[in-house]
């Protein structure tokens, strides 16, 4: 009998592989409230999702809720998508979540997202355009609801930490449809006026419905345009506006806004003190120094033995006189030698010297020049002499006055042999002294050619 019992993990193990099993509960969409809601410090987060009549446990591990783009909080609305299954060590179900985003506001956070991606694709959120907030304004200026707790808050906690500033509440509509307009014209109408310090817009917490004014581009436009330094302060420190990232500084809370604005009088008293305090020790300090300064100079050996010093230092003159002197001898030695050697110098190397040698080297290259020629006119000479030798041995005249002749035709041409000539045809005869014009009267040819 016993055997029919079954154990508690059993029964459980069963339970869950049924529900693991079940397509219905493999991917469910549910949505609720949150409540319980717990972030552990693995990453894992911890609710309960509730209607108006139950409730079911629920857990989404950080593998998956890192990649949502808000913060679950109490009382949210979502709408989720993931799985029922059974904690075993619990034995109860629960719901494991893979996707969750915030139920009625799916088209707002869209809206969101686009803006902010508009906006800071045009600068509006660049660090460098920030403006600084005065330390010490003189005048703030506040744009909010004059109803709400947050105009309460910020001038409380202004008087308390700064009492000395003028505050200009310049009353808005912060939620409905004509409010991000009011808030608009507030800014411009700060900035025409003008004596305003610091600005500070924003209004106490609620849904993001009703902190939708602040996410409007006609108020980003506003803020981005102001002259004036702007701090924004809207909602909770979770609650994060397009207003927050164009103002020149963000506040966590309205309260916190007024904090940022303005200095603490008592800090800066404490300041103050601390400051006066470090200046009389530094002061003292410095006095001190100067009166021990003023003490080693009384107690020193100038003060008190004037005369030795004096004859000191007149003996140190003579010494340093003495050395002078003596370097100045030296001086003009070293000058004397140097001069010295410089007309020795001089001496060898002496123009008229100079003058002699390139005289005697200007003779000797005359005289080899004039032996140069006349061997080389003798030689030019020799070869004339010769030319000419050998020309007269050549020249025709000569040959003729040796008792030759030379015969031409009638057209010049030089008799060589008895073909060029015919019987009763007229040659020239030229001798050494004349010409002879003769005619043909036979030919002869000589048979032994």
């Amino acid at each position: 009998m016993i055997d029919k019992y079954l154990t508690v993990t059993a029964v459980t193990k069963y339970i869950k592989r049924k529900m693991d099993t079940d397509p219905h509960l493999n991917q469910i969409l549910i949505k609720g409230e949150i409540s319980n809601f717990k972030q552990h410090s693995r990453g894992h987060m911890y609710m309960t999702i509730k209607d108006s009549q139950t409730k079911i446990q629920a857990v989404m591990f950080a593998g998956n809720n890192r990649f949502l783009k808000f913060k679950p909080e109490n009382g949210m609305n979502v709408l989720i998508k993931g799985e029922i299954s059974v904690y075993e060590a619990y034995g109860q179900y629960q719901l494991y979540i893979n996707q969750m985003e915030p139920d009625g506001i799916g088209s707002l956070y869209l809206a969101f997202e686009q803006l902010k991606e508009k906006l800071q694709k045009k600068g509006y959120f660049d660090p460098s355009i920030k403006k600084n907030i005065p330390l010490y304004p003189e005048h703030i200026g506040v744009i909010t609801s004059p109803t709400g707790a947050a105009i309460r808050d910020i001038i409380t906690t202004l008087r308390r930490r700064y009492p000395i500033v003028k505050i200009t509440v310049i009353p808005v509509l912060v939620q409905g449809p004509n409010s991000p307009y009011s808030i608009k014209l507030a800014i411009e109408k700060a900035n025409e006026i003008g004596g305003f310090d610091t600005l500070i817009v924003g209004r106490g917490g609620g849904s993001i419905e009703e902190l939708w004014s602040f996410n409007e581009e006609i108020v980003a436009e506003a803020i981005y345009r102001s002259k004036i330094p702007i701090i924004s302060a809207v909602g909770h420190e979770t609650d994060v506006t397009i207003s927050d990232f164009v103002a020149d500084l963000r506040a966590p809370t309205p309260t916190g806004a007024a904090e940022i604005a303005v200095q603490s009088v008592a800090d800066l008293k404490e300041k103050l003190l601390m400051l006066k305090q470090a200046l009389n020790r530094e002061l003292s300090k410095e006095i001190l120094n100067h009166k021990n300064h003023l003490n080693r100079l009384i107690k020193s050996y100038a003060f008190r033995y004037p005369e030795q010093l004096i004859k000191q230092k007149d003996q140190d003159l003579d010494a340093l006189m003495e050395r002078l002197q003596r370097a100045m001898i030296r001086k003009q030695e070293n000058k004397k030698q140097e001069l010295h050697h410089v007309i020795r110098r001089l001496e060898v190397q002496h123009p008229k010297k100079q003058i002699e040698q390139t005289k005697k080297k200007l003779l000797e290259y005359v005289r080899l020049q004039n032996d140069y020629m006349v061997r080389n006119f003798e030689n030019k000479t020799n070869k004339w002499t010769n030319t000419v030798e050998k020309l007269t041995l050549l020249n025709p005249l000569q040959i003729m006055k040796r008792g030759f002749a030379l015969p031409y035709t009638e057209n010049g041409a030089l008799i060589k042999t008895i073909k060029q000539v015919q019987k009763d045809k007229k040659i020239q005869v030229r001798l050494s002294d004349g010409r002879i014009n003769c005619q043909v009267l036979q030919l002869e040819e000589d048979i032994n050619e």
